[in-house]
């Protein structure tokens, strides 16, 4: 690893750099305006990190998915309310627990997720058109080892 003069480690934050400017807030809501764009007054910038968690998660609490996706519980339940009206989720009695509500996606909520997962790849894609083709494929593995062995893993 490269280090500078200091003897701090310039790739550690070079790519801490980069995570920052990735998960910054305003980062994310203008790529999920630009992925839910057009697909009705229900989904946008607000409403997509409850669609993707429960494609990620399948049915879950509104509790346990404001835990997976780094949201309060009360912003997932008026965002699920929103999705719900507008027969993108549904909920459904918890069978561990009769008290409890799960949220699940509707077969239009999966198909709403598909469509923006699909605008994702295709954004990715064309961000990487003037890469040669190996260091993109080399990027992606290496991108993919770093979330499973990196800092944010599990």
């Amino acid at each position: 690893m490269a280090t500078n003069d200091a003897g701090l480690n310039d790739t550690g934050h070079e790519i801490a750099d980069a995570l920052g400017l990735l998960l910054r807030r305003t980062t994310r809501a203008r790529l999920y305006h630009q992925l839910t764009e057009g697909l009705g007054e229900a989904v946008d910038e607000l409403t997509y990190p409850v669609l993707s968690g429960l494609a990620r998660t399948g049915p879950i609490s509104a509790a346990d998915l404001a835990r997976e996706a780094g949201l309060d519980r009360s912003n997932v339940t008026r965002r699920a309310d929103r999705l719900e009206q507008a027969g993108l989720l549904r909920r459904e009695p918890d069978p561990a627990d009769r008290r409890a509500t799960l949220l699940v996606l509707t077969e239009q909520g999966h198909r709403i997720v598909r469509t923006t997962r699909q605008r994702l790849a295709t954004r990715i894609e064309a961000s990487l058109d003037a890469w040669p083709a190996e260091e993109a494929r080399t990027f992606a593995r290496l991108l993919q080892r770093f979330v499973e062995e990196g800092p944010f893993a599990p």
